[in-house]
């Protein structure tokens, strides 16, 4: 199959009814008021010039603004499309937070359309974060990092291995940085790719991670699969990724100086 249409699939077979983010007490990441419709209009400060990828709405994809990222939820394969988030050298320097440790199916998502807790227990996956927790400012978004629209099903040796350097060197990139970096992360699935749990939760065959810094208009991407014994490697350009996955993720604006 070609690895250009591999996003396509999570894509496929899914007009956008979306839920609102109602803050949590500190750390109480299961208190959650009534809902709101909301969209990605009322959190665009996550993506680059306020533009979110180019990805033509479909049923079962759900938009979700939460304190410090947005998430592009698939009904279909119960993961993340993406994750988007804005960091900069002020933000990663506050993320000292205690860690969460409390996932939680996110209550805005149907249940039809979701993770739930015991799709991962005894799974052989570890519930990998998109969004970091390691990129996360405040108590308030630490805690809603753990929800399981932000996970993915992830070889735990890769987890901790090759993808947490590829979120390390992106901190300290952006600690390095002049102004805002924008980051898109996600994962990409196959026909072959396996599914876990009794609601489904479909594991990706491969994971990005896009960094585009809006100071020096430079982007590149990480691409890794999902994988004991996989390392880091160099970047890819922002058009392989594009090649490779056939999405636009930033607007054509974002490299004109």
């Amino acid at each position: 199959m070609r690895v250009a249409a591999l996003l396509a699939l999570t894509l496929a077979g899914t007009v956008v009814s979306n839920l609102s983010w109602a803050r949590f007490p500190q750390f109480d990441n299961t208190a959650l008021l009534t809902p709101e419709p909301t969209s990605f209009s009322q959190c665009p400060q996550f993506f680059a010039n306020g533009t979110p990828p180019a990805i033509t709405p479909r049923a079962q994809f759900r938009e979700l603004c939460y304190e410090a990222f947005a998430v592009l939820h698939s009904g279909t394969t119960k993961t993340p499309v993406y994750v988007a988030q804005r960091l900069n050298r002020q933000l990663i320097e506050d993320a000292d937070e205690k860690r969460a440790k409390r996932f939680f199916a996110d209550a805005r998502l149907p249940s039809a359309e979701r993770a739930e807790l015991e799709d991962y227990k005894n799974s052989g996956y570890s519930r990998g974060h998109m969004a970091p927790a390691g990129d996360m400012p405040t108590p308030t978004a630490m805690a809603q990092s753990f929800s399981l629209a932000n996970m993915v099903p992830q070889i735990a040796q890769h987890n901790s291995g090759a993808w947490n350097k590829v979120e390390q060197d992106t901190r300290h990139y952006v600690k390095r940085a002049k102004g805002d970096v924008f980051v898109i992360t996600g994962p990409v699935f196959t026909d072959a790719g396996l599914r876990i749990g009794a609601n489904g939760v479909k594991v990706p065959t491969y994971l990005f991670k896009l960094v585009y810094d809006a100071t020096t208009q430079r982007a590149w991407a990480h691409w890794q699969q999902n994988r004991d014994g996989e390392t880091v490697g160099r970047p890819i350009s922002y058009q392989e990724l594009v090649n490779r996955t056939g999405v636009e993720f930033l607007p054509r604006n974002a490299f004109q100086h």
